[in-house]
C-alpha cells in the first residue's frame, strides 16, 4: 500500500486504513457510546469485580471511536454524548441499594469519584472532534480558493475608455 504522493506507508497506517470507517449520526454515535459503555460496565462487574481502572481505561477508546465515527455534520455531539454514556455505563458499577433514590445517589457518587476518567474521555472526544472540524474547515477553504482561482478570467486588462463610458449611467444635471 502506498500514500497518494507515492511514499511508502508504514504497516500500522495500512492496518488502520483497513479498519471499518462508519459515519454515525449524532444520535447513532450517542447510542453506540451508551451501549458500549453499558456493556463494558456489566462485563466489568461480572469479570473484574467492579474495577474502576478497567472501566476508565476502556472508556477512553470508546470516547475516541465515538469522536472518530460521528459524521462531520454532527461533530459537536461527540463530546456531549460521551459523558452521558459514561454515566449510563457506571450505573451497574455504582452498587446502590434502597430503590431509585439509593441507586441515583450511588451513581452521582460514582461520577464524582471517577471524574478524572470522565474528564479524560470527554477531553479525548473533544480534541478529536475539534481537530476533525479544523481539518474540514481548512479543506473547504482550500476548495473555495481553488475554485475562485480557476474561475478568474484569463485577461485582466482594464476596459477601454469606450467600454467604460458605455457602462456608465448618464450624469444628472447637478453632476455636470
Amino acid at each position: 500500500m502506498s500514500a497518494p504522493a507515492g511514499r511508502p506507508v508504514s504497516p500500522a497506517v495500512g492496518a488502520l486504513r483497513r479498519l471499518p470507517n462508519p459515519r454515525l449520526t449524532g444520535i447513532g454515535a450517542g447510542l453506540f457510546a451508551a451501549a458500549a459503555m453499558f456493556l463494558i460496565g456489566c462485563l466489568d462487574r461480572l469479570l473484574f469485580d467492579e474495577s474502576p481502572v478497567v472501566f476508565g481505561l476502556l472508556f477512553l477508546p470508546v470516547s475516541a471511536l465515538t469522536a472518530l465515527w460521528v459524521r462531520p455534520a454532527d461533530l459537536v455531539t461527540a463530546p456531549i454524548s460521551v459523558p452521558i454514556a459514561f454515566a449510563l455505563g457506571i450505573a451497574p458499577l455504582s452498587g446502590g441499594s434502597g430503590g431509585l433514590g439509593g441507586q441515583t445517589m450511588a451513581v452521582v457518587t460514582a461520577l464524582a469519584v471517577h471524574a478524572g476518567w470522565l474528564y479524560g474521555g470527554t477531553l479525548v472526544a473533544g480534541l478529536i472532534a475539534s481537530v476533525r472540524k479544523v481539518r474540514l474547515m481548512r479543506a473547504r477553504q482550500r476548495r473555495l480558493m481553488s475554485a475562485a482561482h480557476t474561475a478568474r478570467p484569463a485577461t485582466t486588462a482594464p476596459p477601454s475608455p469606450a467600454a467604460r463610458a458605455a457602462g456608465r449611467a448618464p450624469r444628472r444635471p447637478s453632476q455636470r
